[in-house]
């Protein structure tokens, strides 16, 4: 049985046309060192405690742009990501991250297996995903993770993992790391800034 397309756009003649996402090969870990001057969060401007607070509420926003008015699946541009494939993406982060997590809690300073986002988001043809069901599992992902992190204590934070190009992280620069993620693409969808909870960050 031949599965939906990859990641296309229908045109007006029922055709669908695969349109290429120009992948993402940045290195995010200037982030740890200062503020995004893009979607405007520090991550350095909280305590490591408040991560998992951050995520859950994070998560709660992705209901709203999901389920919400308008279109999930349309993208703004042929070439960006739809906010339903963005929410896809987030839901999929949390999951590998929390992956990542409990081999940095369980193994001495495991290196984590690759992972290719854009492939990713092709074979599992986020294009054509539910927007109702990545919500539900955006958030039950989200909270799985959430409570991984609330369950770090003491010198766990100093524990370590490292990716395949070589950077290293403690569980709590992962952490710092991590939570840009969902909060950055956020912004992508919205348009809006982070913005602080009062007493959540300093």
């Amino acid at each position: 049985m031949v599965g939906p397309p990859p990641c296309g756009l229908t045109g007006p003649d029922g055709i669908v046309r695969v349109v290429t996402i120009i992948p993402d090969q940045k290195d995010w870990t200037w982030v740890l060192d200062r503020p995004c001057p893009e979607c405007g969060l520090d991550t350095q401007r909280f305590d490591r405690e408040a991560i998992a607070a951050m995520i859950r509420v994070n998560a709660a926003a992705w209901q709203d742009v999901l389920t919400g008015p308008g279109d999930p699946r349309q993208r703004p541009a042929p070439s960006v990501w739809s906010t339903l494939e963005y929410g896809c993406h987030v839901r999929d982060v949390h999951r590998l991250y929390d992956e990542r997590l409990t081999m940095m809690l369980t193994r001495d300073a495991p290196e984590y297996p690759n992972w290719d986002q854009d492939a990713t988001a092709i074979e599992c043809h986020y294009a054509q995903q539910d927007p109702g069901v990545v919500a539900t599992d955006l958030r039950r992902a989200a909270e799985v993770l959430a409570a991984r992190f609330d369950s770090v204590t003491g010198d766990q934070w100093l524990r370590t993992g490292r990716r395949s190009d070589g950077a290293v992280f403690t569980v709590e620069s992962f952490a710092r790391y991590l939570v840009h993620d969902p909060i950055h693409h956020l912004y992508d969808v919205t348009g809006a800034r982070h913005s602080p909870r009062p007493g959540a960050e300093n």
